[in-house]
């Protein structure tokens, strides 16, 4: 039934719309710990691996279920994220940016010399379980959870972190341990986009998670608006999109692609859509159109 709705479309743009939602909800989970809390990672790829090769493995090996794939892929990068926030949260600044960094090398280099990965060769045969409706529900269920989560008490007092620790902390909050739960929710929606990754295209490589990587989903971020959930969405759709529609002339399509960031940097420095809350604007609007409609429902009578 699937094929037969995507049948008339043509392969080439299924895979680009595909990796494209896959690119959203890794996105959206960086958005949490960069945007978010103010956490600088650079090592978002590493937990996109690990869910990846989990996810993976398990289907391959084991015949595992493909939801329950996922949902194992995503639970392991969510247990790295603990593992590894305790110690490194600590950390602030570019300091955590180095100790993030560090962990994505030693992943990969772990997955490099790993026989059951394929090591270096890369790992072959992976069924191909990802589809077009698989992935933007789950980009649905992303953007949901993150709204749920942005707008909570928890999310507030990630906010407060960002802002000031120092003061956050005065407050009672206990920052190391909200760091550590962004940190793994974060990680936990990477492996997601990890095991929908593997099992689209089918065979994983370890040098495609390298800092080339995790650099391309902070930028998606970045030039999204730090915070910003349709900021981020809107970062990554022109982010990705803009090196297809720029094949026409493709000597110079990655020097117009870096130029274009450089112009948005330039005169959008917080973002596409950064300091635009379209959430509280959409409520104020709702609220100031049933104020009217309560005038002007007094005012007839």
């Amino acid at each position: 039934m699937l094929d037969s709705l995507t049948q008339n479309i043509n392969p080439y743009y299924l895979q680009v719309a595909n990796l494209l939602g896959i690119y959203i909800i890794l996105a959206l989970g960086l958005n949490l710990i960069t945007g978010v809390t103010g956490q600088l990672s650079f090592g978002h790829a590493a937990f996109m691996s690990i869910g990846a090769y989990t996810a993976a493995l398990l289907t391959l090996k084991l015949h595992l279920p493909f939801v329950l794939a996922l949902l194992a892929g995503g639970g392991m990068a969510c247990l790295w994220g603990v593992l590894i926030g305790f110690p490194t949260l600590r950390l602030t600044g570019d300091y955590l940016g180095i100790a993030t960094l560090g962990f994505g090398e030693i992943v990969l280099v772990v997955f490099t010399n790993m026989q059951i990965t394929g090591g270096a060769i890369g790992l072959a045969g992976i069924p191909r379980y990802t589809n077009i409706f698989v992935v933007y529900l789950l980009v649905g269920i992303t953007v949901y959870c993150m709204y749920r989560i942005q707008y909570s008490r928890f999310g507030r007092a990630l906010l407060a972190i960002r802002e000031d620790e120092i003061a956050a902390a005065a407050m009672g909050i206990n920052t190391t341990i909200y760091k550590v739960q962004a940190f793994a929710i974060g990680a936990f929606f990477a492996g997601l986009g990890g095991g929908l990754y593997a099992h689209l295209l089918q065979y994983l490589n370890p040098n495609d998670f390298g800092f080339a990587r995790s650099f391309e989903i902070l930028n998606f971020v970045v030039l999204g608006g730090l915070g910003s959930i349709p900021g981020t969405i809107l970062g990554t759709v022109v982010l990705t999109l803009a090196p297809e529609f720029l094949r026409f002339i493709a000597e110079y399509r990655m020097m117009i692609y870096g130029l274009l960031l450089v112009v948005m940097m330039i005169f959008r420095p917080n973002g596409l859509l950064g300091g635009v809350d379209l959430y509280r604007a959409i409520k104020r609007y709702r609220s100031k159109r049933l104020e009217r409609a309560a005038a002007r429902g007094l005012s007839s009578s």
